[in-house]
């Protein structure tokens, strides 16, 4: 029965060279074989043509031992690519069901959920802003947060490390950030004015992420750890601009 099975599995690897090996060490290059009475006929792949040889000069064991490995290895291989070809088939599905708006996105089930556009404000210190007009030079850099209102978000999500979908309204930057809280408000960022020049410093804490482009302008994001509970936000901005678009969301 065992040999049965082994000659068949010959005849399915067909299309595959098979080592019909010989008990003195040597071997020949087959396309199949299969055994009459006490005479073993086999396909050359060398010569093309039909050969034949006594039964009792072949080694069995080890040819139908390679056999054995060689459709065990295809079976795994057949396995893993039906495996590939099911996540792409859902990573397919899960790209239709992204909205074409620009925006961030979750995938709650088998829907995509979309998070609100915040607000935001440029909060000054008042107090630094006092001791620049005191002062005969202006030499005190000045300080501002980057703040939307409220303590949390309404978004909440339960993922540490969360996929995030995101497609841009524009070519520029944007990354995950980590908000501080205030008061009644979350600091997306702090903001460092330079005297004399008036130039504008930011300083946000930023989440590192992997990155994956599914389209143009569509990206999918992740957290290289698990996110801490608290405040975060995707922001998409030109650097030195001070031009972010902020999704913000609560991982509890």
């Amino acid at each position: 029965m065992r040999r049965l099975f082994v000659l068949l599995l010959a005849v399915s690897l067909s299309a595959q060279q098979l080592k019909l090996y010989l008990k003195d060490g040597t071997h020949q290059v087959v396309k199949e074989y299969s055994v009459n009475g006490d005479r073993v006929r086999y396909y050359s792949t060398e010569r093309q043509d039909w050969e034949e040889l006594p039964k009792e000069l072949v080694d069995f064991a080890r040819t139908e031992g390679e056999i054995t490995k060689k459709a065990a290895t295809r079976a795994e291989e057949e396995k893993l690519m039906a495996a590939e070809d099911k996540v792409e088939r859902e990573e397919r599905a899960r790209l239709a069901r992204i909205p074409a708006d620009p925006g961030v996105y979750f995938e709650v089930g088998q829907e995509m959920k979309a998070l609100k556009l915040a607000e935001s404000k440029f909060v000054t210190n008042r107090r630094r802003s006092i001791l620049k007009v005191m002062s005969p030079i202006p030499l005190i850099n000045g300080k501002a947060t980057v703040e939307i209102d409220g303590e949390h978000s309404a978004f909440v999500i339960k993922d540490r490390r969360p996929e995030i979908y995101f497609r841009l309204s524009d070519d520029e930057s944007f990354n995950l950030f980590k908000l501080t809280p205030g008061k009644n408000t979350r600091i997306v960022e702090k903001v460092t004015i330079a005297a004399v020049v008036n130039e504008k410093v930011e300083e946000p804490i930023v989440i590192e992420c992997f990155r994956q482009q599914l389209a143009d302008r569509l990206f999918k994001m992740w957290p290289t750890a698990d996110l801490e509970p608290g405040e975060y936000a995707m922001v998409q901005y030109t650097e030195g601009k001070m031009n972010l678009q902020i999704w913000d969301f609560r991982v509890e």
